[in-house]
């Protein structure tokens, strides 16, 4: 059982109050670092160059209550009271959205999905197969399958965004924060001071990701506390010092006084009034760590008033101070006393280090979904911690990162090219939400029509409306994550396509198994000692690659196992529900067929408990199919070929069958016949038991797996005891094949176009796909298979 996912696999019950308060306490560090440490940068990019701050106060009072009603709306209302209603079995963020459309309607373009997929106990509907069938929402999406790719490519727009906030989010925050030595250094001094010490902040940052977050991660949630309440304090001193009456601008009525005087030039500052919303999206991507009472209690009880009192503070200073440089000194300092300005810089620089690495952490997390539905290229995932689930290191990921992050901040050396930059990446990724929650709505919650269209129109106007402000300011920095993610989104839509394509391509060329073991009979195939795992992506027949080793090398191992990784749409997958166990071919060709099966959240294992793991479940396996054939033979009086390709779930939930639909669903009782590893059985008598030992070094400690045999099974079903024997001897020979070693076959391809295809398909296929497959991890860096085990068949694939 995998330890890392103790917490995403348990089920959720209503927590305490205590419990409520310590996951609401350890929220501030992961959840709102980057919302908490918006007021550095707000005020600074929306009077940056479009509008100026004048006596009549018009100005900040308007930005004032556009900040004040753009939390509540959006934060508030479209978050924290809808959007993180619509969990995926606890979990967030734009996956657990389109995963929960593809539950309920037959969009998904994942190719391999199975019967079997929807009997997992996180595979749940949000309401009864009868209700969802009636829905003309459904029947609408699954008729049309451009609708299908629209949808992806959505999934797939968001998820660049986030990327590209990835980039852009730890620029600003830190450069922010850092910026705070301009009211004491002089100009030419701020210049050569802050850009360095911005970039050497975030190298140490992104150097540290390799160590993981979870030896300092108790100290985000102080620090975060210890900056609301401190941004708190200021912002009430200043309310009742300077302004007592700031409160008055939150009446809407400054808004539109606001655009009445500032016209175009209003219309475009909303760029930098968007910002106050930026980490709001992940309150609901980092669901699944917290619950949704702990999200919704930090942000409405502490949170939520902290930035409204920050922002009326700085407003009420800056309404009694107007003879200043708008550019260089309007900001978050400015409005901190002198007597405490140092310590609160040094308390910002490490709330922007913690809102930056939540950040960080959630770009990993979203490439790691990407890549486990296809649509990312491979890159090497590490767990960077055994106890917490979720904390991930993605190496090349992480240097790209620090690459383009420290460009920017070079490049831009200011808050508003950087603002500008991040508000279109930030209001993207909201719009996108809103369009993918409408649809939930519809399909998930069966909610009216005109509901979500009402959602859709008043959340999507209000985030359209900033969108068009962002937009305006191309070249003025909002090109950086436009680029990138055109960029991002060619990669994945390529890498999706030609995955797509190459499976395609691997259904039609599979053969049968008639045809294999016709091959063996007429080449006199020899079987050598030992297991071997051929990986494949699919699910029925024999791979096209398998059958071309075996006609130039006719010769395979003794027991040969078809493996297939395949990903679900779950967040999670029960260790229990993990294997799919069922023959290929008759008993004694031992052959056999394994659907190892992850959620979109899962983090695979390493290879030897997943070998372990394997062997164990075969081993079950084979005593469940004498159990049944003795059983159908018992019944109908002979045993029920067609069954050769079923596939039985090994786990622990009571055995069940589900009977036409070629799945041998179910579990394994292990107090009988089931795996029962244990150190006290060595001392049994051999005869009542077999042992599997992996093939281990003379100085490593041999991992052993024992497989109880009763006796009185073998004298039982009929009193002949051929099929005990049978499975005696078949267990026999799984334990020498173990012994003599493990071999992971996997394939080595190549692709490249039909004659006469476009130019476009040439140079997205055979370039594109091509330069990724030869710079990015193989299949066995991603399913962590030991280079001496692993033989790789070559594979030309023309698409």
């Amino acid at each position: 059982m995998d330890p890392e996912f103790g917490v995403g696999m348990a089920p959720r019950k209503r927590e305490s109050w205590r419990t409520t308060l310590l996951l609401a306490y350890q929220s501030l560090g992961v959840v709102y670092g980057d919302l908490s440490i918006s007021p550095l940068y707000v005020y600074k990019s929306t009077f940056a160059e479009d509008i100026t701050h004048s006596e009549t106060n018009e100005e900040i009072y308007g930005a004032l209550s556009f900040v004040f009603w753009t939390l509540t709306l959006i934060p508030l209302i479209k978050y924290v009271t809808i959007v993180l209603r619509a969990d995926d079995n606890g979990e967030g963020g734009t996956f657990a959205l389109y995963s929960l459309i593809c539950r309920h309607a037959n969009v998904s373009l994942l190719p391999n999905r199975q019967v079997a997929d929807e009997e997992l106990s996180t595979y749940k509907l949000q309401c009864s197969p009868e209700t969802a069938q009636r829905s003309r929402v459904k029947e609408w999406l699954e008729k049309h399958k451009r609708l299908h790719t629209a949808l992806l490519i959505m999934v797939m727009i968001g998820t660049c965004m986030v990327i590209g906030d990835g980039v852009l989010t730890p620029a600003i925050s830190v450069f922010s924060a850092v910026s705070g030595l301009e009211l004491s250094l002089s100009k030419d001094q701020h210049e050569y001071a802050v850009i360095p010490i911005t970039c050497a902040i975030l190298v140490f940052l992104f150097a540290l990701q390799h160590y993981g977050t979870h030896r300092v991660g108790f100290l985000f949630a102080p620090i975060v506390l210890c900056w609301l309440l401190c941004m708190s304090a200021i912002g009430l001193y200043n309310i009742i010092h300077w302004n007592p009456h700031v409160y008055q601008a939150l009446n809407p009525s400054y808004m539109i006084t606001f655009l009445k005087k500032t016209r175009k030039s209003g219309w475009m500052s909303l760029g930098g009034i968007l910002l106050c919303m930026t980490g709001s999206e992940a309150m609901f991507a980092d669901l699944g760590h917290f619950s949704y009472s702990a999200i919704q209690l930090a942000f409405t009880s502490l949170v939520y008033p902290s930035l409204i009192l920050g922002y009326m503070g700085q407003a009420a200073y800056l309404s009694k101070h107007h003879n200043f440089d708008a550019n260089n000194q309007i900001g978050f300092y400015i409005a901190v006393p002198e007597s405490v300005r140092w310590p609160v810089l040094v308390l910002a620089i490490l709330a922007s280090v913690v809102g930056s690495q939540a950040i960080i952490s959630g770009t990993f997390s979203i490439i790691n979904q990407s890549q486990s539905l296809s649509c990312f290229p491979r890159v090497k995932v590490v767990h960077t911690s055994a106890k917490i689930h979720g904390q991930i290191y993605i190496p090349e990921v992480n240097w790209m990162l620090m690459v383009l992050c420290i460009a920017v901040t070079v490049g831009f050396r200011n808050t508003k090219h950087m603002g500008n930059a991040s508000g279109l990446a930030v209001i993207t990724v909201m719009f996108v939400t809103t369009c993918l929650m409408s649809v939930v709505m519809m399909l998930c919650w069966h909610r009216s029509p005109l509901l979500a269209l009402a959602f859709f129109l008043f959340f999507g106007s209000i985030e359209a409306l900033y969108f068009s402000a962002s937009l305006i300011k191309f070249l003025e920095g909002a090109w950086v994550p436009i680029l990138l993610s055109l960029i991002l989104l060619a990669v994945m839509f390529v890498w999706h396509h030609t995955t797509i394509r190459k499976y395609e391509y691997d259904m039609h060329n599979k053969v049968t198994l008639e045809w294999l073991l016709a091959l063996c009979d007429k080449l006199g195939m020899v079987r050598v000692p030992g297991i071997g795992l051929v990986y494949t992506d699919l699910t029925s027949g024999v791979p096209a690659n398998f059958s071309r080793f075996v006609t130039n090398l006719p010769a395979f191992h003794r027991v040969l196992i078809f493996v297939c990784v395949k990903s679900v749409p779950v967040p999670h997958v029960l260790p229990a529900e993990r294997y799919l166990v069922g023959r290929v071919g008759p008993a004694g060709h031992r052959s056999y067929r394994c659907i190892v099966r992850y959620g979109y959240r899962d983090v695979h294992q390493d290879v030897d408990s997943f070998e372990t793991e394997l062997v164990e479940s075969l081993a079950t396996f084979i005593k469940l199919d004498a159990l049944f054939r003795c059983s159908d033979a018992a019944a109908d009086g002979e045993v029920d070929y067609e069954r050769e390709n079923a596939l039985t779930v090994i786990g622990s939930n009571p055995l069940r069958r589900h009977p036409g639909m070629g799945i041998m669903g179910g579990g394994y009782d292990e107090s009988h016949d089931g795996v029962s590893p244990s150190s006290e059985d060595a001392a049994e008598d051999s005869a009542n038991g077999i042992e599997l030992a992996a093939a281990a070094a003379p100085a490593t400690k041999t991992k052993r797996v024992r497989f109880a045999v009763e006796e009185s099974r073998r004298r039982s079903h009929g009193g002949g005891g051929e099929v005990d024997e049978g499975v005696l001897e078949e267990l026999h020979e799984l334990c020498e094949a173990r012994e003599s070693g493990t071999a992971f076959i996997l394939g080595h391809s190549h692709v490249q176009t039909k004659p006469g295809s476009s130019l476009l398909k040439k140079l997205a296929v055979g370039v594109v796909y091509n330069f990724l497959r030869r710079n990015c991890r193989g299949p066995d860096v991603v399913l962590r298979v030991p280079p001496a085990s692993l033989l790789e068949v070559g594979m030309v694939y023309v698409l």
